[in-house]
Formats: C-alpha cells, structure tokens, sequence
C-alpha cells in the first residue's frame, strides 16, 4: 500500500479530483481514508434518491471515503451547513472546494478494482480483483 497525501484548492472539483489522482498514481485501485475541508456548493445524492440534491451555501466537509477505480468513484461525504445541519450521502460531480480540502487516499498497487453491473441491485458495483 502506498499513500497520497492530497490538498484541493478552491474551485476543485472533489469527485474530478480524486478520479485525476487515481490515474496519476498509475495504479487501478485505491481507497479514501479521510478527507476534511469546506465546499462551496455540493450535489449529494440522498439514499434512495434516482438524482443527486444540490446544496447551496458554504460547507464543511465532516467525514469523506470510499472506493477509487477506472471506472468511477464510489463516495460518501456528510456535510454540515452555516447552521450546524448535517447531510449525507453519494458525493456526486459538483462539489466545489471552496478554501481546501485536505484527503489522504490509500493507493493499492496490488489491486485493481472495477465496477460492473450487478442484477441483484442494479447499480455498477465493485469488483475487487488481486493482481497475478
């Protein structure tokens, strides 16, 4: 396992930016440990939900991780606004960073993962794989 330490600046692209950092690491699979920071605007999908909800306004990001792969991120994020409410779910593109975000990725260079469509949920789903 190798690490990346990451620092967004203003205007990134959360969801962009970790996809970026995957194919830049020449790997096919990491992980993300933790991510803190502040948006300036996220797209949340709730759990459920068909489309992700945008929330306006300024926010701090409480808790970031999931699953890197070629072929797309798997991420939940919670968020709290002004006003201490919090919300939860897929981070989705459109999560702006807004002062920096500070995330440390676990990059496996063992590993490849991918996502296929699994029947059973009907969603595109992790399919870990060792490398030979």
């Amino acid at each position: 396992m190798r690490t990346l330490v990451l620092r967004l600046n203003p205007g990134d692209d959360l969801r962009a930016s970790l996809d970026s950092a995957l194919a830049g690491s020449g790997s096919e699979a990491a992980f993300v440990v933790s991510g803190i920071g502040s948006l300036s605007g996220a797209n949340i999908r709730f759990a459920g939900a068909p489309t992700p909800t945008r929330i306006e306004g300024d926010l701090e990001i409480l808790t970031l991780a999931g699953s890197l792969s070629p072929d797309g991120s798997h991420l939940h994020i919670s968020v709290s606004d002004a006003e201490g409410r919090v919300f939860g779910g897929h981070a989705a593109p459109g999560c702006a960073v807004r002062t920096t975000a500070e995330i440390l990725v676990a990059v496996l260079p063992d590993w490849q993962f991918a996502r296929a469509h699994d029947p059973l949920t009907g969603y595109a789903e992790l399919s870990p794989r060792r490398k030979p």
